[in-house]
């Protein structure tokens, strides 16, 4: 399916069925600023991929997630010089979902992976501590919609960054949790020896978060 817009209509809470009531919020919503350049790829994506932030560290309110994505984009967009916040989706403490480069649309969060997968982050430092329910079950049915709605494809793969490049990230406690889940595909393993960027990819070596 394409092209999904970053500008996609929000959907009432329950079109999501995310406990809790959490919704997907849009760009305008937590005051994204407008992308230098928006690239498509056809859909249906093949993969889904799991991130935690590390910096920003974890948030509970709306306004406080809604800075995140602010401070994401900010980072991203002016000191790394990219088109717009690198994830498809951001997951707060908050149980709200917040619409980053949005479905279908060309990431900068995997290496390899940007033009067929959802990138999705969960904000905060997940590396000892496990996200609380709500982001777990926003995540989760985030990935039920995007399938439900054409976005994600029903034998879609989930791995964890670290899987397709050397990081820590989405931390060992989230990646612990991940693995349980539906889908899961332990077979994808990042090789440092064998595997290196593109040429000219985005994403720089940076600490391993």
């Amino acid at each position: 399916m394409c092209c999904y817009t970053q500008h996609m209509q929000q959907p009432e809470p329950s079109s999501l069925g995310v406990e809790g009531g959490a919704r997907l919020l849009s760009r305008a919503d937590w005051g994204a600023r407008m992308p230098k350049s928006v690239e498509h790829f056809e859909g249906p994506a093949p993969y889904v991929i799991i991130h935690h932030s590390y910096m920003p560290a974890a948030c509970f309110s709306t306004p406080d997630c809604m800075k995140s994505m602010r401070d994401m984009q900010d980072f991203h967009q002016l000191e790394r010089g990219w088109n717009d916040i690198g994830y498809s989706f951001g997951i707060g403490g908050d149980g709200m979902i917040y619409t980053g480069r949005g479905f279908n649309v060309i990431g900068a969060h995997a290496p390899k992976y940007n033009d067929k997968s959802v990138g999705i982050v969960l904000i905060g430092d997940w590396r000892t501590e496990l996200p609380p329910k709500q982001m777990l079950d926003a995540a989760r049915n985030l990935i039920a919609f995007g399938v439900f709605k054409g976005y994600i494809d029903p034998a879609y793969k989930l791995l964890g960054h670290k899987q397709v490049r050397e990081t820590e990230c989405p931390g060992g406690r989230l990646f612990q949790e991940i693995s349980t889940w539906p889908h899961f595909n332990n077979g994808i393993r990042f090789n440092a020896t064998t595997e290196q960027p593109p040429q000219g990819q985005a994403l720089p070596v940076v600490p391993k978060v």
